[in-house]
């Protein structure tokens, strides 16, 4: 039973904002989709922008056939620039925090690059508070481009171990999708999906079509496909209960997962 904005707002008068009452209140109250009719697609830094004009100018092509059907919010990641930022960063003893600046720099330029090749088509890239315009750009061509990283910046939550953000461009465009409340959420990489192990480094491996976030978790995928601190984002997510990882580089994956078919990996929050 959802709660009502007199009782919701009776307990946050009254109660600690970290009061169990008050919490399970307010997770009661009534849900609101901002986006319901929009898909979020995150474009692989290092998996396709990086590869180049090869890699790129199809998905390209695919996106603007494709915005004729469907809202697209598209999120750029930040690859093998962002890495080499990292490993100096890194080197110097510097945070996260300073990290996930630098992160964001590349996946900045990237939603640049990617906007501007999107330009022609009036598919605009968006930053900070642009993004409050995105309903407007979704209405008016049905797509726009925004940087993956989430701007945590200096206020990252530092990682149990080592100075990696844990929150990167996997998190950042989930939470995007999840925020806005849209109705699916779709990451192009370079491989077919989520494998047993990595297919780069392991041969053998064997894709997996469908798994659930616990089952990663005891399987101990860490060397997945995805972020894996962003796993934990989905199994607490309240709109987006699922996402699809399909391979870009393989011209019309990216139009059949927008479809709705089985294209890739699903990986579901339970």
């Amino acid at each position: 039973m959802a709660t009502t904005t007199a009782e919701l707002e009776a307990l946050l008068m009254q109660r600690s904002l970290t009061d169990a009452q008050l919490e399970t209140a307010a997770n009661a109250a009534a849900d609101f989709r901002i986006l319901p009719d929009a898909t979020v697609i995150k474009i692989g830094g290092q998996s396709v922008i990086d590869r180049g004009r090869a890699a790129v100018y199809p998905l390209v092509d695919e996106i603007v056939a494709a915005r004729k059907r469907h809202k697209l919010l598209i999120g750029t990641g930040a690859g093998t620039r962002a890495r080499h930022l990292y490993s100096i960063a890194a080197g110097l003893n510097l945070p996260a925090g300073v990290l996930s600046q630098l992160g964001a720099s590349v996946a900045d330029q990237n939603a640049v690059m990617l906007g501007q090749l999107l330009a022609k088509y009036g598919i605009s890239a968006v930053d900070g508070a642009g993004l409050s315009a995105v309903p407007l750009y979704l209405a008016e061509v049905n797509a726009v481009v925004f940087s993956g990283m989430p701007p945590y910046g200096l206020w990252m939550r530092p990682p149990p171990e080592g100075v990696l953000p844990p929150y990167r461009t996997d998190a950042g465009c989930f939470l995007v999708a999840e925020q806005f409340g849209c109705k699916a959420m779709i990451y192009v990489k370079d491989e077919d999906g989520l494998y047993t192990a990595n297919p780069k480094t392991k041969k053998g491996a064997i894709l997996i079509p469908k798994i659930s976030v616990p089952e990663m978790k005891a399987e101990g995928l860490h060397d997945s496909i995805l972020e894996f601190p962003m796993l934990d984002l989905l199994e607490q997510a309240r709109h987006v209960r699922q996402v699809q990882v399909v391979n870009g580089l393989i011209p019309g994956n990216l139009t059949r997962a927008l479809a709705g078919e089985h294209v890739g990996t699903i990986i579901t929050a339970s």
